[in-house]
């Protein structure tokens, strides 16, 4: 076996043991982070790792991909180290308490502005990608950036409507509604991680607040319909053969063909775009570095020798996201300067300035940020962090306030893997949307008057 691919079946090994340890110890959780962290790693340092051997010892050689590979298996096993053996969950259970009850007026007046706000930001990304001109000054783009709202009133609803201590189900069928349409719309607007992102939440959402975890064949079940959601979304971005339209989508889904989902897990591969298809017919073999898998492979290759660092400046941005371009107008992107000169320095294609665009994974980020060193800082931060979320969640999984919270977080452990910077899914969506919501529920609940709170239920063993 060649070193490359032993590296590989190790990650693989590693994997299978843990899940395995944890089903036979009966302390599988499908809602703990770890296993989504573990599906984007799959995908990205094994499904992709199998499935472009060929090209990426074509491109880059064997030398670099056995280092990649090799990096790939030491830094899961850093992550797996710090995440059960360091301080996280002991982090997790001292952090302050959550608000202890629960507000239905503050839902009943808070779901419908969300619902509305984020309907309207749909609204206009659906008009624009029906081709119409919508033109609007800098505040009011700022004002309609916020469509991920809808799917917060949906998630209020619904935890609101299945509390064991006062069960409302026609709220909690609202809630699934508001989600259904999130999901439907976004799927309209051929946004895979939207429309995924709707069905995970549904599901946590749906047992966190029975204090229940689902059946294999439910996980199964979700899984798929998961995969089906992503692959629906990308076929409908993707194919030019349908109108842009609500009659132009009923049509692409009645032709939609299953298969197609292995495409969108990588497992067979793309098809090819125009641009593609006339460079392979001009006899220039095609280049996979835009994949996650690619770009890791382009930056182990480059990076220090051809291109500097960006030491975490690419960080900065959790906090300058945040500052308005009409308050700021010569903002920097922080770190972008360096991982475009990465690509430039690295890419079998020509790249200039205006490059933009492909991920390359949370071990092709580490590598800019600061090579072997960089990886070890931040898989050991991001191991720290989602052991001690998940600390803090048992620690109060009977608190409404924990339980909206958690269906709309645990599955930002997917993003930190298949982004291009793995606090991407806080400045992308989530820091903007849930956060100032979840914090005004939990501000209003902490001060609510007693007769407006919903008595919790006991915890579950």
């Amino acid at each position: 076996m060649h070193d490359d691919l032993s590296y590989i079946y190790a990650i693989v090994a590693v994997m299978l043991a843990l899940g395995a340890y944890q089903v036979i110890r009966k302390r599988f959780d499908p809602f703990e982070p770890i296993w989504l962290f573990l599906v984007g790693y799959a995908g990205v340092y094994v499904i992709q790792a199998l499935s472009l051997r060929e090209w990426a010892l074509t491109v880059r050689g064997i030398d670099v991909v056995t280092a990649a590979n090799y990096r790939a298996l030491w830094a899961l096993l850093w992550f797996l180290f710090v995440y059960y053996l360091g301080p996280g969950r002991w982090l997790g259970r001292r952090l302050p308490a959550p608000p202890r009850g629960w507000s239905v007026v503050a839902v009943a007046g808070l779901s419908p502005l969300l619902f509305a706000w984020g309907l309207y930001c749909a609204w206009i990304t659906i008009v624009q990608g029906l081709g119409e001109d919508v033109t609007a000054s800098p505040e009011l783009t700022v004002f309609r950036s916020f469509p991920f709202v809808m799917m917060v009133a949906g998630i209020l609803l619904m935890v609101t409507g299945r509390q064991p201590s006062a069960p409302r189900p026609a709220v909690f069928l609202l809630g699934v509604a508001v989600v259904a349409a999130y999901v439907v719309i976004w799927m309209f607007n051929g946004k895979r991680s939207h429309s995924l992102i709707g069905i995970l939440a549904f599901v946590c959402a749906y047992y966190v607040t029975k204090q229940t975890r689902p059946s294999w064949p439910v996980l199964l079940t979700t899984a798929f319909t998961g995969a089906l959601v992503v692959a629906v979304a990308i076929g409908w971005r993707n194919n030019p053969k349908y109108e842009r339209s609500p009659t132009g989508f009923l049509a692409y889904l009645g032709d939609f063909q299953v298969s197609s989902i292995l495409k969108s897990l990588d497992i067979e591969d793309d098809e090819e775009s125009e641009a593609e298809y006339a460079r392979v017919a001009a006899g220039v073999p095609k280049s996979y570095e835009t994949k996650e898998y690619g770009g890791f492979l382009l930056m182990m290759d480059t990076l220090p020798e051809k291109a500097e660092y960006d030491y975490g400046a690419n960080y900065i941005r959790i906090f300058s996201t945040f500052i308005p371009r009409f308050l700021w107008q010569d903002k920097p992107l922080y770190g972008r300067e360096q991982w475009v000169q990465a690509w430039i320095a690295g890419s079998e294609l020509k790249r200039d300035e205006e490059f933009t665009s492909p991920a390359i994974g949370i071990l092709g980020a580490t590598q800019l940020n600061g090579g072997a060193v960089g990886t070890s800082v931040v898989m050991g931060v991001i191991a720290t962090l989602l052991a001690a979320a998940y600390g803090y969640y048992r620690e109060y999984a009977t608190v409404p306030c924990v339980q909206v919270w958690w269906a709309l977080w645990y599955y930002n452990a997917w993003f930190m893997i298949v982004g291009d910077d793995p606090a991407v899914w806080f400045y992308y969506n989530w820091g903007f949307t849930c956060l100032p919501s979840l914090l005004l529920i939990w501000v209003i609940n902490a001060f609510s008057p007693a007769q407006e709170r919903l008595p919790l239920a006991p915890a579950a063993a």
